[in-house]
């Protein structure tokens, strides 16, 4: 299990809701918009279709376990609120300043 990583290595983030087509999809985009210009791409998924080259996995806090399952050997980064949690901003200014990443 990976427990952290640095925030420059992160060329790919994936944002995993149940189903992979509502919450994800809204997150995926803002994050987009906030990381633009930087050397990553951000695309949203089924917690159970998480693709394998996906550096970091962001989850809601309920789904962590489902994904640490279903992304092995990536680093899951759980939060509890879609928008404005500590989690994601923690995430989004790793990748900026390539800072370290934890789960």
């Amino acid at each position: 299990m990976v427990t952290s990583i640095n925030g420059k290595a992160v060329r790919k983030l994936v944002i995993a809701c149940d189903a992979g087509m509502g919450s994800s999809v809204m997150l995926a985009t803002q994050l987009r918009r906030e990381l633009r210009g930087q050397d990553v791409t951000v695309e949203h998924s089924a917690v159970d279709s998480i693709p394998g080259d996906a550096d970091v996995v962001v989850c809601h806090a309920g789904l962590a376990e489902r994904a640490r399952h279903g992304a092995p050997g990536r680093l899951i980064v759980p939060f509890t609120v879609y928008i404005g949690d500590p989690a994601i901003g923690r995430v989004v200014a790793a990748i900026k300043d390539g800072g370290d990443l934890s789960g």
